[in-house]
């Protein structure tokens, strides 16, 4: 009953949310800034990133992505997918106290990729373009602060280099935001046991206590047919009295 009860309340919630779009004549805005995807990922670990671009202009066409990592937060290994029609190059610099990455102890970090468009590949007004990374291991913090700039064909450079606010309105050239939460406890979680699985043994009880009685039934079925018949075989030896 509480799933239904809790499916009918979505239900209604989308409902009204449309039923709002269709009358006040408007949906929320899309988002047309550079953005990492996923935003969010697990301190500690590895994963795979794409920095994706969107073009903005009526006339020109980006050219070239510049990704500044964060100073405050060293990555160990950072890897680039190729991109077709883009060449990327990779700057790095010294950190002090070094990171560690498998034991080992790494002195240089990546501190800024760069993607130039060759030929024809540059991103066309309308359209966007992902560059994939794979970064890890990931540092310590909270989040991950990547200023980015982007060159159009016409020599403009949009800087996506504002942070956010803890609490307060979007910048209006926001640099793509990493969200990172501390990794999971590796024990076994304790306390009682869900609802759900609780249900799940009582069916299982009532399923055993049902079979045993189905056996008891027949047990003393089959008993009851041998004791007739014991009967039965005693009354055919026994002589007829006579009158």
């Amino acid at each position: 009953m509480i799933r239904h009860r809790r499916t009918a309340t979505a239900a209604a919630a989308l409902a009204l949310g449309a039923v709002a779009t269709a009358v006040l004549g408007f949906a929320a805005p899309a988002s047309a800034h550079v953005t990492i995807n996923p935003k969010e990922a697990t301190q500690g670990g590895y994963g795979r990133f794409a920095f994706r671009v969107p073009n903005e202009s009526d006339t020109a066409a980006t050219t070239k992505v510049e990704v500044v990592l964060p100073e405050n937060a060293p990555v160990g290994s950072v890897s680039t997918m190729p991109v077709p029609g883009w060449t990327v190059a990779v700057e790095k610099r010294k950190v002090d106290p070094p990171v560690e990455v498998h034991g080992s102890q790494l002195t240089e970090v990546v501190a800024k990729l760069t993607w130039t468009a060759t030929g024809d590949a540059a991103v066309k007004p309308g359209q966007f373009q992902e560059f994939p990374v794979s970064m890890g291991p990931l540092p310590q913090v909270d989040t991950m602060v990547f200023k980015t700039l982007q060159t159009y064909s016409d020599g403009n450079v949009q800087r996506w280099i504002e942070e956010p606010t803890p609490g307060g309105e979007e910048p209006e050239s926001p640099a793509p935001v990493l969200t990172l939460t501390a990794a999971s406890p590796s024990a076994a979680p304790t306390g009682g046991a869900p609802a759900q699985a609780d249900d799940d043994d009582d069916d299982a009880e009532g399923d055993g206590l049902a079979t045993g009685l189905g056996l008891a039934g027949l047990v003393a079925g089959a008993g009851g047919l041998l004791l007739g018949g014991l009967a039965f075989a005693r009354t055919r030896r026994e002589p007829t009295p006579k009158a």
